[in-house]
């Protein structure tokens, strides 16, 4: 059987075929709709970005994607965005990010010409793109919202744009060595066939994610309001606990609660929201969310809004979920408070990265080694060949923070992990303690305890400024802030 043609087994689309008729009267009858475009705010900054960029790269063509659609099921797709890199380059919003976008820094003899090539607005005509805007369930205006015309991203980002259609006659065009971001596009990948030195592309995604390393002014302040939203968030969570503790799914009452937030003030969240109470807590990346929010346990939320720019907070509070830690939980909670406050003292510039998670893993081994849990003691266990402390604590302490939650993770370590704390750099700083339920090791009282706490940080010329030092930290304050949250 020839499986081929046995089209008659597939539903295919559940909507009804176009007849000649509607196609025709769709062809007629459209107002214009220009619509008045402004300069994007970041524009300016992006030129530098790609200035910065050329300077690496004389004479070399560089091809910068922004990724496509993702199915999400059958026929729907997850909500676009664009990757990282491409949209550091162009300065692109989420509300106008267009799939299957291409940046191409074309070589010149004085640095690179930047060319935006990109699906154009469908026109109403009688040409086969006219039907575009009614037929095209994945790009057409009356599926999924208007595009901007070429002119009107020029005029927003600042740069020439061209119709994506024209890109594979450029990118594979003779005269200069080629550089692509790869596994982001699968046809740009298959334009270009990958570079004789293997090493060439990854350095190129390396200096890309370098470029993000230091923020600019710009940087800086969408991180701050990304903070800010995210605060506001914690409020409305903390507002809503009781709610939660009633519910059998009480973990997503609190994902809802502050989703509602991310996407209200901003594009949604930066990552998915961890909402884990109880032993729930001891799983580092817990994003079922199905559990309950028991009274007397701990709710762990680590969360983040990102902004319409993608830039990210990444916050997280531990707090008890009615409103009063326990002895036991106290216990927990200040010596992971102790271990953050020695971990800030240590972001400033000329400090090595590594520097803060030491300090913070130092007070941990130590209060660990306290309550008799280290054979060998403290200093064994924080001796490299050993480790014994990280059965409680197993990841690290912190990490670069931008438009990705754990930001320039493809920069060279000799720029990120053994480098040096600059003005500019944005991070995180997050201890925790994650005590297993099913641990015998430790005394019955601390199982199934987890705790973290992180915060963002800028480093700034003399030490680093805490973004989100108006969320309450300490366990006295925890426990004042929610009090006032159900007065």
């Amino acid at each position: 059987m020839n499986t081929s043609s046995d089209a008659r087994f597939a539903t295919g689309s559940h909507d009804l075929p176009v007849s000649d008729a509607l196609a025709e009267f769709f062809r007629h009858g459209w107002a214009a709709s220009d619509v008045p475009v402004e300069p994007v705010p970041a524009a300016v900054y992006a030129a530098k970005r790609r200035a910065a960029v050329s300077a690496r790269f004389p004479g070399e063509r560089l091809v910068i994607p922004a990724g496509g659609l993702k199915v999400r099921s059958n026929d729907c797709d997850f909500a676009f965005r664009p990757h990282t890199a491409f949209a550091h380059l162009t300065a692109e919003l989420a509300t106008e990010a267009v799939p299957d976008a291409v940046l191409v820094l074309e070589p010149t003899p004085s640095g690179h010409e930047a060319v935006l090539y990109t699906h154009p607005r469908s026109p109403r005509d009688d040409t086969p793109m006219g039907a575009q805007f009614y037929r095209d369930r994945r790009h057409g205006e009356l599926w999924v919202g208007r595009r901007r015309t070429l002119g009107e991203t020029e005029r927003a980002l600042g740069l020439e744009a061209a119709d994506l259609e024209s890109l594979p006659g450029r990118i594979t065009s003779g005269g200069a060595p080629v550089r692509v971001v790869r596994q982001v596009d699968e046809t740009v990948d298959g334009l270009v066939p990958a570079h004789a030195n293997p090493t060439a592309d990854h350095e190129l995604h390396a200096v890309l994610a370098e470029l993000r390393l230091i923020k600019d002014e710009y940087e800086v302040a969408q991180l701050k309001a990304a903070v800010d939203f995210t605060v506001a968030g914690f409020g409305d969570v903390a507002a809503e606990l009781p709610s939660a503790l009633r519910h059998p799914r009480g973990e997503r009452w609190v994902e809802a609660t502050f989703n509602r937030r991310a996407r209200l003030d901003g594009n949604g969240t930066g990552y998915e929201t961890i909402a884990a109470a109880g032993a729930h807590a001891c799983v580092l990346h817990w994003i079922r969310n199905d559990g309950p929010v028991p009274d007397g346990k701990l709710l762990l939320l680590d969360a983040g809004v990102e902004t319409d720019s993608f830039y990210t907070a990444d916050i997280t509070r531990t707090i008890p979920a009615n409103g009063r830690f326990t002895d036991a939980q106290r216990r927990v909670y200040d010596l992971v408070y102790a271990a953050q406050e020695a971990a800030i003292a240590a972001v400033k510039p000329g400090a090595r990265f590594r520097d803060f998670h030491n300090a913070a893993t130092r007070v941990l081994a130590e209060g660990l080694d306290d309550w008799g849990l280290l054979p060998g003691g403290a200093e064994a266990a924080l001796d490299p060949d050993s480790g014994l402390y990280r059965r409680y604590t197993l990841c690290s302490s912190g990490h670069m923070l931008g438009m990705d939650v754990h930001d320039c993770a493809k920069a060279r370590a000799e720029t990120y992990l053994d480098g040096v704390l600059e003005p500019g750099h944005v991070l995180t700083v997050e201890p925790g303690l994650y005590l297993q339920p099913d641990d015998l090791t430790l005394p019955e009282e601390l199982r199934g305890i987890g705790v973290r706490i992180e915060d963002d940080l800028v480093v700034t010329e003399t030490g680093a400024v805490n973004l989100s030092a108006s969320l309450p930290r300490q366990a006295d304050d925890i426990e004042g802030w929610l009090e006032s949250t159900r007065s």
